[in-house]
């Protein structure tokens, strides 16, 4: 089972580095752990409100009063065999665990006292998707290209970035999404900005949305573009040269591939149509999971691709931008969040058909 199989990777953890147990104290492994689990009050938050302790024959969770009864009732806590330390919504839990773990030798997913981080061997705990979880976020996948879909078919001009928000938040909503990355630009705040939050400004003819999207733990980004009329001539070879770039990159994100080598994939296309230093405003991407980007690929990047691994790339030229949540396979990757209603800029890459997204034109 996904969950047993869990606890037996985080034991083999803890004997590589010769720990007593594990604290796990992010939202994002807290969600790993429990196979979906919220650990959040505030979508925000990186630090959630219980905390998980794995020992090698015990597992517990560390939480207040208020959190203990929706987490026993409406999560699979109790039947995965998890013990409750519980504190009044006064009290200190980090004084509990501290009681528990004593004098113990405690790993962390993050910095903490005394303790050995193993924040970056999370990533790959994280990130390494079993069957159950890839299913999930086929899933999620296609919620959030719905949600995407949806919303670019309300938009009209003369909506503020704000309403456009709200569209993509109530969309997500519906589908059980939780928008925990919410951004439109319009027009020439779309050139300006790359991580665009929403203000007052009326939409005339060019929007821009992101979203990422979580659900039961995993979270998907994707990110459209939509135009009231013919866009620029600019903006169409700006849109197709950016389609080049993100080719190369999902083509190239295949097992035993260095992430310094998929992201020069992308540099090097960059360079050949006229872009070289695009990529220095923004991050292209990188591996996904329980976190928006659990990394961002730099040059260089060592760590090595692996089947049943997601990858967001968003290679943007300045005015276009495009995003997809993509699954490697061990025979070919599949993009989980294709909006298959909206237009497509197909691309060969890599002896493969890339179907990249393209602007919607709204005539």
């Amino acid at each position: 089972m996904e969950f047993e199989e869990k606890i037996a990777r985080l034991v083999t953890t803890m004997e590589r580095h010769n720990l007593d147990g594990i604290v796990l104290q992010r939202v994002s492994s807290f969600a790993w752990a429990t196979c979906g689990a919220a650990s959040y009050i505030a979508l925000t938050a990186l630090n959630g409100v219980a905390w998980l302790l794995v020992e090698r024959e015990s597992r517990r969770v560390i939480t207040n009063n208020i959190e203990a009864t929706r987490l026993t009732a409406e999560e699979p806590l109790l039947e995965q065999g998890w013990q409750f330390a519980v504190v009044p919504w006064h009290g200190n839990p980090e004084l509990e665990l501290k009681k528990l773990i004593n004098v113990k030798r405690i790993g962390f997913d993050g910095a903490f006292p005394g303790a050995l981080d193993l924040s970056y061997e999370m990533i790959d705990l994280r990130a390494n998707l079993n069957p159950a979880e890839q299913e999930r976020f086929r899933s999620l996948g296609k919620r959030c290209a719905e949600v995407m879909e949806s919303t670019l078919l309300m938009i009209r001009p003369g909506m503020s970035e704000i309403q456009i928000s709200g569209l993509l938040a109530g969309e997500a909503e519906k589908r059980g999404v939780r928008a925990v990355v919410n951004l439109v630009a319009v027009d020439e705040r779309i050139f300006l900005h790359r991580h665009p939050l929403p203000t007052e400004k009326k939409l005339e003819r060019y929007a821009m949305i992101v979203l990422g999207g979580r659900w039961r733990g995993l979270i998907c980004s994707v990110s459209r573009l939509v135009h009231f009329g013919t866009p620029p001539e600019d903006v169409r070879r700006k849109m197709a040269c950016t389609a080049r770039v993100d080719a190369a990159l999902i083509s190239s994100t295949r097992p035993g591939r260095a992430l310094g080598d998929v992201l020069q994939a992308g540099l090097d296309t960059y360079t050949r149509l006229g872009f070289a230093d695009e990529w220095e405003l923004h991050h292209q991407g990188g591996l996904s999971g329980y976190e928006p980007r659990e990394l961002k690929v730099t040059p260089g990047a060592a760590r090595l691709v692996g089947p049943g691994q997601a990858f967001a790339w968003n290679p943007t030229i300045t005015g276009t931008k495009m995003e997809d949540t993509i699954l490697v396979g061990a025979g070919g990757n599949e993009i989980l969040t294709r909006t298959a209603n909206l237009p497509v800029i197909p691309v060969q890459a890599n002896g493969m058909t890339v179907e990249t997204p393209d602007i919607l034109v709204v005539t």
